[in-house]
């Protein structure tokens, strides 16, 4: 399968003092939510499944992504949403009071059909600006957007939005396994994942719950903001094979955090696991998946930013530094 998608980094510039919390990711996500509702929806209604216009409306297809009436892809009918079709990845600096003057950096990444929204997205982020976020409701100026190749998107001098080209995620549908060689490869978990198995939030997260949990959210993405094909993964034998590979290390923790949904009205325990794990075995085949997890995140919440990893290591088992590097090379 090929997935679209492109990732973009926002810069602004604090015009007020601005307060935000540690996790930035909540009042990033939930500001947005508001004004992109404020800024796109016609009729102003809060229940978008009651909505006439809800089948052609931006807001109802990128906040409240529902299942198509004639979806059967696995199990789809269980679930009231499906992943939305964006990822805002808030600024990794712990900072909690900007200066008026100072700059902040925030990734969004755009999937699938979405990506060719960017204009609405890059408007929403400036009107946000002009009301405030965080406490205080300080305001900020929107000053670059640019591509992940660092080319100029959007910037404050000219307000013109510079078409750019969807990348695509190629995220193999067939496997192999049974290689003889063991490889390991460490993978440090950078925002808090949230991964339910059999109804438990997962704290120790095994190889074969990662490997459930990005088949999942993968497929879904795929059929709902893609091409609306499920992919023709072996599930069985795929989740048969992680389940033989080991935790060789494990770094893993647990870090708690809440966020208010003005929605719900309630403050919601968003915790999730942190830190580092190495697996080791027939991983070849999984790099691939592993990679696109990368890029799309894992996990619930993944709007707000969470589960975001990266691999920072791969080698054959005793495989030496040097020859590590020579094969990431």
């Amino acid at each position: 399968m090929n997935l679209r998608y492109r990732y973009y980094q926002f810069t602004f510039e604090a015009q007020d003092q601005l307060l935000l919390p540690h996790y930035k990711g909540s009042t990033f996500r939930g500001a947005f939510g508001n004004a992109f509702r404020r800024i796109v929806c016609t009729l102003r209604r809060k229940d978008c499944r009651t909505c006439i216009l809800k089948t052609g409306c931006i807001y109802a297809y990128v906040f409240e992504t529902a299942p198509h009436p004639d979806a059967a892809i696995m199990g789809t009918a269980r679930y009231t949403s499906i992943p939305h079709p964006f990822v805002i990845e808030p600024p990794p600096e712990t900072n909690r009071v900007y200066q008026p003057g100072d700059e902040i950096s925030f990734g969004l990444i755009l999937i699938g059909k979405a990506v060719d929204y960017l204009p609405y997205f890059v408007y929403t982020f400036e009107e946000m600006g002009k009301t405030g976020i965080g406490k205080r409701r300080g305001r900020y100026s929107l000053r670059t957007v640019k591509s992940d190749d660092g080319g100029l998107v959007y910037s404050y001098e000219d307000r013109t939005i510079r078409p750019q080209t969807a990348l695509e995620a190629t995220i193999p549908e067939e496997y192999a396994f049974n290689n003889s060689a063991r490889v390991s490869a460490k993978i440090s978990f950078l925002t808090p994942a949230r991964i339910s198995y059999e109804r438990d939030l997962v704290v120790n997260p095994d190889f074969q719950v990662i490997v459930r949990s990005l088949l999942r959210r993968l497929n879904l993405l795929y059929y709902f903001h893609g091409e609306r094909r499920e992919a023709t993964w072996n599930h069985r034998a795929i989740i048969t094979a992680a389940g033989k590979i080991d935790m060789a290390e494990n770094h893993i923790l647990w870090w708690d955090w809440e966020r208010y949904s003005t929605r719900q009205g309630v403050r919601m325990k968003m915790g999730g696991f942190v830190g580092e794990a190495t697996y080791e075995g027939d991983m070849e085949p999984f790099l691939p998946l592993l990679q696109a997890g990368e890029i799309f995140h894992l996990g619930k919440g993944t709007s707000f930013g969470l589960g975001k990893y990266k691999i920072v290591d791969v080698r054959q088992s005793g495989a030496s530094e040097a020859e590590s590097e020579e094969r990431a090379g």
